[in-house]
């Protein structure tokens, strides 16, 4: 029997025209682990959207994650949801990631659906212009 857990975490989503050149995704990643994100997500590929997501336990090593990816210059480049407390789904064990996670996916669907299995599908929707905002 499996059940789900939440824990507040400091959230983050980037989108920008696109993210093709693999030396930026690679700065991208190194600054994840010198900011010890335990989990990133990417959206990469030649077709627009380029999307980023990670989140931390703290909000300062997010910010400035969020910071060196802006220095980067990815063209259209927009922080649609800067650093701010999730309740964020832990999955089946219950528990965040032990160690640092960066992973990356082709397409918007499969980046949605992670969103969802996040608890993050609104809030996600929302930052991208996909849905309005509840009011």
């Amino acid at each position: 029997m499996s059940s789900t857990s939440s824990r507040l975490l400091y959230t983050a989503l980037i989108r920008t025209h696109h993210i093709t050149s693999r030396k930026k995704l690679q700065r991208v990643k190194k600054s994840a682990l010198q900011h010890e994100l335990p989990f990133v997500l990417v959206r990469s590929g030649g077709a627009p959207p380029g999307i980023m997501y990670a989140e931390a336990p703290e909000e300062s090593p997010l910010a400035a994650w969020v910071a060196s990816v802006h220095d980067l210059r990815y063209k259209d480049f927009q922080c649609v949801r800067k650093p701010a407390l999730q309740p964020v789904l832990l999955g089946a064990s219950g528990k965040a990631a032990q160690s640092p996670s960066f992973k990356e996916l082709e397409t918007t669907t499969e980046f949605g659906r992670v969103m969802e299995e996040k608890g993050l599908g609104n809030w996600w929707r929302i930052g991208m212009g996909y849905q309005k905002e509840d009011e």
